[in-house]
């Protein structure tokens, strides 16, 4: 398959979807901040991952661009409340200045509330899809991007820093943090395409090890990873003493794990033939990224 014109395509359809979207302004100049972020230049990846499961499923990923364009406003979101002054305290993101460096924190906060919010109104407009299908999938985002995941790792986070954690700890902390929302995207994916049981089962396998292989590989980068490739300085895990997998593990036992959680990710998907070659690519691709 042409997988870089599979994944342009559906980067273009995914951006196309978000800037028409983001035309309906609100009554404020925070929709300018909620812009700045979210057309800085991501890649896109937990729509397109939600879009490509929905693929190896046997269904056509175009047709859920609303939960798709969704997932990548909480990511957004995200990263913005994870650079303020209070969290992780960063100057640059992909390259550009962090929200709060060019709107200030107020308004950085703001366009963050303002982002996740709107991810929620924005899936709830997805059409053809029945609606009990519909609201389970945005009660797993939810559940996935709040205290029992994404949130909930962020603040475990927070407590772990300046301390030695277990691996345990570690890989809770990151299941939360990193993991939940991958899981959410798949699992998203899976469900509006009308997985089975063992389908759902699968990649949801998939998707936690997808997500600790990203993590494990996030770093790497902040150990090796060149700040002008990855648009943001290097070196910040070891400042603020965190717990990482190189901490844990060595760069090299970190890499050899990283490359076993994809191998053990990459059979997840066997069941599912040709049809989950974007998703095993796009694996490849976030794992051995350079930014």
């Amino acid at each position: 398959m042409d997988f870089e014109k599979y994944y342009s395509d559906r980067q273009k359809l995914i951006n196309n979807f978000l800037e028409k979207r983001m035309q309906k302004k609100g009554i404020s100049r925070v929709d300018e901040a909620m812009a700045y972020s979210l057309f800085a230049g991501g890649k896109r990846i937990r729509p397109i991952l939600l879009m490509a499961t929905a693929d190896a499923v046997g269904a056509n990923g175009y047709n859920f661009l609303p939960v798709a364009a969704g997932l990548e406003m909480i990511h957004t979101y995200s990263l913005i409340h994870d650079d303020l002054p209070c969290m992780d305290d960063d100057d640059y993101r992909r390259g550009k200045y962090t929200n709060h460096k060019v709107f200030g924190e107020a308004m950085a906060l703001l366009a963050g509330d303002g982002l996740l919010t709107l991810a929620f109104e924005v899936m709830l407009e997805q059409k053809n899809v029945p609606p009990e299908v519909l609201v389970e999938v945005v009660r797993e985002v939810a559940m996935c991007a709040g205290n029992f995941g994404m949130v909930g790792g962020q603040a475990l986070d927070l407590d772990a820093e300046g301390k030695q954690i277990s691996e345990a700890e570690l890989r809770k902390l990151h299941s939360g943090k990193t993991g939940a929302m991958f899981i959410a995207a798949v699992r998203g994916g899976a469900h509006l395409a009308g997985a089975t049981n063992d389908q759902l089962l699968a990649l949801t396998h998939f998707a936690d090890l997808l997500g600790l292989a990203f993590q494990i590989t996030d770093d790497i980068l902040d150990v090796e990873g060149d700040p002008a490739e990855m648009g943001k300085s290097a070196g910040s895990d070891e400042k603020k003493h965190k717990s990482t997998y190189v901490s844990l593990y060595t760069l090299a036992g970190a890499k050899a794990l990283a490359e076993k959680t994809v191998a053990e990710a990459l059979e997840c998907l066997d069941s599912f033939g040709e049809k989950a070659e974007p998703l095993r690519r796009i694996t490849k691709m976030m794992c051995g990224r350079k930014s």
